[in-house]
């Protein structure tokens, strides 16, 4: 059988098929019931709506997956395309009835994917340039006080039906939604200077800081003191997150133990470029070196965005051609700050017409002033090219796929397993020569281990190694292996701890799929030795998202 990654240009006249018909009725009504996903994917019908987060509407998304898998079932599969679609969806959607199955997607509240940032965040990507994008936009903010109240609902059926929300992560929640109006209000500058609509604004904007008050009160007030304790979710629950995070199942001792030995190995290499540096320093001083050092360091956020859009644009035309086939309506990425404070990095896709770019987004903290390019180039690489945008816009522009594999098939252990992989493909091919640099791609391969025992060993209450005291892995525990196993700015890395805890079986993905990369790699290369490292790249590529065990099964047969 002839692997989907092995098409053609010549190969483009396919005509829609049945399974594709069904893939593309499921993303509409996805779409229809979850407007803020709609915009992130640039699906744009639903802009002006908010999507609703109560027990009812989270049961009838559930439904809507049940329904699809099972027409995907009795579905006749015409071609090679629609096997991997078939394969792909049945996988994902068994994968997210299970998680709902448990109650785990009603009433989430974590600080990083819940609710409140769902539609904080949406409005960063809602153009404001002309008259109709104004109103749209206005429209959509006129809804947050009945999309928080549907919230509510969703928390209200989490405390009485369980599993009941972590203490820390509603407090942090509680305090995101008492900034959460002025984040978007930062972007109603348009608006504002709109004379038909700047009366309007004004009330919609006194609406929604009264909404997320509430929303804060109803948190601390009503949902705080049934919150439990204990930030881990246990193995049970842990076993459902995990593989529809990875996309593939895994043994979660395993994956702890990989990673040990994983970080044992990046330290190791993060030794011999100290002893080039500083010798006789050690890791650690070399790290806070390089902070010191002034060709490594931005003061200002614009010259920082400046900087990023550049290192992506050289990345673009210096891999074009000669290491992967980058389509030319791709070669643009857009670096941009986030109105948002969080410390996070992201990457928004481009819209199904490619009206809107592929943006890379940095939330810089309030309280961060200076950058340091040595930590950051390889994040360029991870969020934009060969990483996410080379992959994502890929099966964007591939006339072959339908829409849902091309927007929606987004699995993270395939996803972001891909960006630390191409982080690594960087040093490999010779972009990471400076010391400095290559330091910081090690630095953020360290994190990304790092947090494969931090998330499994906290949720699954694991031994916590002797040097951190024993007994049972803890946040506090968690919390002072991060800070001597990572150099990165301590108010990020407080978030992103906070996020690990809140937000179980996401943060291994990585670091794991960047090892189903690694392998199915090599085993990919050892089955087709005529194939080169660049052909790999492209039949993998052409793939489009799939989860990990579609992919390493479609390039090893």
């Amino acid at each position: 059988m002839t692997p989907t990654s092995a098409r053609t240009s010549a190969d483009h006249t396919r005509e829609p098929t049945r399974v594709d018909a069904i893939a593309e009725a499921h993303l509409d009504r996805l779409c229809e019931l979850d407007p803020v996903f709609a915009t992130e994917i640039g699906h744009g019908d639903h802009d002006d709506a908010l999507t609703d987060y109560s027990a009812q509407a989270c049961a009838e998304r559930a439904a809507v997956a049940a329904e699809t898998l099972a027409a995907l079932a009795e579905a006749p599969v015409a071609d090679d395309i629609d096997r991997v679609t078939v394969a792909t969806m049945s996988s994902t959607l068994r994968r997210e009835l299970a998680l709902a199955d448990a109650g785990e997607h009603i009433g989430v509240c974590n600080v990083i994917a819940s609710p409140l940032q769902a539609i904080r965040d949406v409005f960063d990507l809602m153009p404001t340039d002309t008259r109709e994008q104004r109103e749209v936009f206005l429209a959509r903010l006129t809804a947050i006080p009945g999309a928080l109240t549907r919230a509510v609902d969703g928390l209200a059926h989490r405390l009485r039906h369980g599993p009941p929300p972590a203490r820390r992560q509603v407090v942090a929640v509680a305090r995101q939604a008492e900034a959460a109006a002025d984040a978007i209000a930062a972007n109603t500058g348009p608006i504002e200077a709109d004379p038909a609509l700047a009366g309007t604004l004004h009330t919609a904007l006194d609406a929604i800081h009264t909404a997320f008050g509430t929303f804060a009160n109803y948190l601390q007030n009503e949902v705080l003191p049934g919150a439990a304790d204990d930030d881990a979710v246990g193995r049970d629950r842990y076993l459902l997150h995990l593989p529809a995070y990875l996309g593939a199942d895994a043994d979660p001792e395993d994956a702890y133990a990989w990673a040990m030995t994983r970080l044992e190995q990046i330290v190791a290499e993060q030794h011999e470029i100290a002893e080039q540096l500083l010798p006789g320093r050690g890791v650690d001083e070399t790290l806070r070196w390089l902070d010191r050092q002034p060709q490594y360091q931005i003061f200002d956020r614009h010259e920082f965005v400046a900087w990023m859009q550049e290192t992506s644009d050289a990345a673009v035309a210096g891999l074009a051609g000669r290491h992967f086939d980058i389509p030319e309506r791709l070669s643009r990425l857009e670096c941009r700050l986030a109105p948002s404070s969080t410390g996070i990095i992201y990457y928004t896709q481009p819209s199904a017409d490619l009206s809107r770019p592929g943006r890379m987004w940095w939330a810089v903290p309030d309280d961060q002033t200076v950058f340091h390019t040595w930590q950051e180039k390889t994040t360029v690489y991870h969020e934009g090219v060969p990483g996410h945008h080379l992959q994502l816009g890929s099966a964007i522009v591939d006339p072959d796929l339908n829409a849902w594999r091309k927007l929606a098939s987004f699995t993270s252990g395939h996803g972001e397993g891909w960006a630390l992989y191409a982080e690594r493909l960087m040093d490999e091919l010779g972009w990471l020569d400076d010391p400095g640099e290559r330091m910081g791609m090690l630095d953020s391969q360290r994190l990304r281990a790092a947090r494969v025992v931090v998330d499994i060993g906290v949720h699954c209450r694991l031994p916590a190694p002797e040097s951190l005291g024993g007994g049972i892995w803890d946040a506090d525990k968690a919390w002072g292996f991060l800070t001597a196993s990572v150099a990165m700015d301590h108010a990020v890395l407080r978030f992103e701890l906070d996020r690990y805890l809140g937000w179980p079986g996401q943060a291994p993905s990585y670091a794991l799929g960047q090892r189903v990369w690694e392998d199915t790699r090599h085993a990919a290369l050892r089955a087709h030795p005529e194939w080169t490292l660049k052909d790999f790249h492209t039949r993998a590529l052409a793939l489009g998202g799939v989860t990990l065990d579609v992919l390493a099964a479609e390039m090893t047969n």
